[in-house]
């Protein structure tokens, strides 16, 4: 039974819509224009028509533009359009390369057709850590948005469907299909690789490979280990918060986001896409309005999901005309209480979490506790509550079902039983500008650091002075020329290990940096994505080695112990001649110059496109 809405939520929602107003009222007049005009292949000039389908067969081409006569008084078949991120990279994307097949030989059973519009390009964060690739990383999101674009520029689909799974795929694949908001339009996962080597294992090999204990032969083995088939990493970051905050804004197959690539039933779910991509649901740009996008941000709080969201789903709002912000998301905090425990807020991985009741379970819990909107547009009749149901198969059918109490509270708790009152993430404020910590992964005593700084201008000096063993000791590593104009934000994964290291040792240890740690953020206190970066002249290039710095994740504050007059009066440092001449070059890093140029603030969604 669904309760009253949390008035907190309500008053978010209310303050969205009001500043959204404009923005929102402007996106949903394009969005209305698009919609009413004649399909494509009725609208489009004969030859744009023909060069449209000219590769389909025979019979899905007399389908899709009612060529053949004897169908002259029958509607024109819909044809849906693929956007798909395949590549054998990515080992949760590995499992694309057949759908559209499957999605085309459904399509036509159906009566109508399917053609890949476009494919986008997906890059895997394992791979590129610590590396120049790496840089790339966070602006890949907006390329993938304009790929999508170009892909349904042709303009001759009646839906679509987005293929997609991964850290900046799905937010991108969302931004460009909002662009093309009168299309109703269904994102398809692939679902996460079975456990192998536990998290907490491998961690601790990371952290004895970092002291030398063990050499790259283990550690080569470990990772191989945990990372050793087609799906997701299985572990809570940022490739597995899409997936759920897809399922709490509604735009999946109900409970498709954690059933595994080899389960007979992935097929089955992903032929229910195009059977419900065909039944014509409310656009895109309906079903994505104020409240489906806080439904989002609660379901994130809820489970501790990636900070990279902060960031992200900032920008999928600004797509759709609404506007939010870190105060947004805090205040949610505030009242959204912690259901989930899965790495790295816990031991146990996506499929654990699957098993003691996934997302189903979640959204029902916080729906019956007024903490979403349940009134909401999704891409399935029966609105948000379809959400709240399991899928299998009986007799070769799909049939869903309430996932009923939690299989396993050390997981997933009910909303009136919660790890935490509060939500997962934090804001942070202070003389140091704005920055977001990932708390329900933090150890309860480590809540609070304060420590004499350490400045670094990059990653790969922390890890030298780590070697030389000039860190042993309390201490905040500020690591700072890391924000979207500086060099892109790349994720810095790096540190954590020598970082935990550190921690084990008994020392008072955290990270306060204008890059980005995400979905993995792990035990180690860690303020990120500070705002206004270094780069920008935001206050964390005044700091100098050996200032006090306090972390305070229950309070909420970053605060530097410098009296107001000696840090007003202290120059801004400015980045290093040989870190600004690396930046950008090579790797391909030219090419993305003008998008580290045109950046917005990290707050802002660092959208390159506005």
């Amino acid at each position: 039974m669904t309760m009253t809405l949390h008035p907190t939520l309500a008053a978010v929602t209310e303050r969205i819509v009001q500043r959204s107003r404009p923005t929102r009222e402007a996106y949903v007049q394009q969005v209305q224009a698009h919609a009413s005009r004649p399909p494509g292949a009725q609208r489009l000039g004969c030859a744009n028509v023909a060069h449209a389908f000219a590769a389909m067969p025979e019979a899905d081409k007399r389908r899709a533009t009612a060529l053949d006569k004897i169908q002259v008084v029958a509607p024109r078949a819909p044809n849906i359009g693929i956007v798909t991120a395949y590549n054998d990279v990515l080992s949760a994307h590995a499992p694309l390369q057949h759908y559209p097949d499957l999605i085309k030989d459904e399509a036509r059973q159906l009566g109508a057709t399917a053609q890949v519009a476009g494919g986008v390009p997906a890059m895997c964060d394992g791979v590129t850590q610590g590396t120049p690739g790496m840089e790339l990383s966070l602006f890949s999101r907006d390329v993938i948005a304009m790929a999508t674009a170009v892909s349904l520029s042709h303009d001759v689909f009646d839906g679509a469907l987005m293929l997609g799974v991964c850290d900046k795929i799905v937010p991108g694949l969302l931004i460009g299909a909002l662009q093309f908001g009168h299309l109703p339009t269904v994102f398809v996962p692939a679902g996460p690789m079975t456990s192998g080597l536990s998290n907490s294992e491998k961690s601790k090999v990371r952290e004895q490979a970092a002291l030398g204990l063990v050499g790259r032969p283990e550690l080569l083995e470990a990772e191989s280990a945990a990372y050793h088939g087609e799906g997701t990493c299985t572990f809570y970051g940022t490739a597995n918060s899409n997936q759920l905050l897809l399922e709490a804004m509604g735009l999946h197959v109900p409970g498709t986001a954690f059933i595994n690539p080899g389960d007979g039933m992935r097929a089955e779910l992903t032929r229910e896409a195009v059977r419900t991509v065909l039944a014509k649901p409310a656009p895109i740009g309906q079903v994505v309005d104020e409240r489906c996008i806080v439904n989002a941000m609660v379901a994130l709080l809820a489970t501790g999901g990636s900070t990279n969201h902060l960031i992200h789903w900032v920008a999928v709002a600004r797509a759709a005309g609404i506007v939010i912000d870190w105060d947004d998301f805090s205040a949610l905090s505030d009242v959204v209480p912690l259901l989930t425990r899965v790495y790295p807020n816990g031991s146990a991985d996506v499929n654990q979490f699957q098993a003691a009741g996934g997302p189903g379970y979640v959204i029902r819990e916080l729906l019956d506790a007024g903490l979403m909107h349940a009134d909401v547009l999704t891409v399935r009749p029966g609105g948000l509550r379809e959400f709240t149901r399991v899928p299998s198969m009986d007799n070769n059918q799909l049939v869903w079902t309430d996932p009923g109490a939690s299989r396993d509270e050390s997981v997933v708790r009910p909303a009136s039983k919660p790890f935490s009152a509060t939500g997962g993430l934090k804001l942070l404020q202070g003389p140091l500008g704005r920055s977001v910590i990932k708390i329900s992964a933090v150890p309860e005593a480590f809540h609070t650091i304060e420590a004499p700084a350490r400045v670094f201008g990059s990653q790969d000096e922390l890890h030298a002075a780590f070697s030389a063993g000039e860190l042993d000791r309390d201490v905040v590593c500020v690591v700072r020329w890391q924000g979207p104009q500086a060099n892109g934000m790349p994720e810095l994964h790096k540190l954590t290990p020598p970082l935990a290291v550190l921690q084990g040792k008994g020392f008072k240890v955290a990270l306060v940096t204008d890059g980005r740690m995400s979905g993995a953020s792990g035990k180690v206190p860690a303020a990120i994505h500070v705002s206004p970066e270094a780069a920008a002249g935001g206050p964390l290039a005044k700091v100098q080695d050996g200032d006090l710095i306090c972390l305070d994740g229950v309070a909420g504050t970053l605060q530097v112990r410098v009296s107001e007059a000696e840090w007003a009066a202290r120059p801004l440092a400015q980045m290093p001649p040989e870190l600004r001449a690396a930046n950008g070059v090579g790797m391909g890093r030219e090419l993305f110059a003008n998008l580290r140029r045109n950046a917005l603030k990290a707050e802002e969604g660092a959208c390159t496109w506005l």
